[in-house]
């Protein structure tokens, strides 16, 4: 099972949900860039390892990202052994697509906020298709509101 939790510390926006997917990620010690901070590239592949941990063999994997829109809130620090939270949820569910909201947390603070949408694809024909019914259910127990 998808390991939920209740969320709301100060953080935590009024507007997000009460259930996220929470997933924690490691920096390496190959991260941080000559300024001492994590490459901004290096972030997104901790956001793109939660997404994963989303789907992990369950319905609702061929997926593919169509876009993505970053804010970076603050630097990442590389600190050996310290593992980040990343919160992830669904804040639309369309008929093809959804769209994911992600937090990368450091310092209680949120550090990088991401909106995903990601795509149903079917690899054999090479377009996009409609969710199953397996599917939307697996990604509406994400679903804000």
């Amino acid at each position: 099972m998808t390991p939920r939790v209740h969320t709301g510390g100060p953080r935590t926006p009024p507007t997000c949900p009460d259930v996220r997917h929470d997933h924690t990620v490691q920096l390496r010690w190959s991260d941080p860039d000559m300024l001492g901070h994590v490459n901004h590239a290096r972030a997104l592949a901790l956001l793109e390892d939660a997404r994963l941990a989303m789907v992990d063999g369950r319905p609702g994997g061929s997926l593919i990202l169509a876009r993505l829109e970053v804010d970076y809130l603050r630097q990442l620090y590389y600190r050996v052994g310290e593992q980040l939270a990343v919160s992830s949820w669904v804040t639309r569910l369309g008929t093809k697509s959804l769209t994911l909201r992600q937090e990368l947390v450091q310092d209680g603070e949120v550090a990088i906020r991401a909106d995903v949408v990601m795509v149903q694809f079917d690899y054999e024909t090479d377009a996009s298709r409609a969710m199953t019914d397996d599917e939307r259910a697996h990604w509406s127990g994400y679903l804000e509101g």
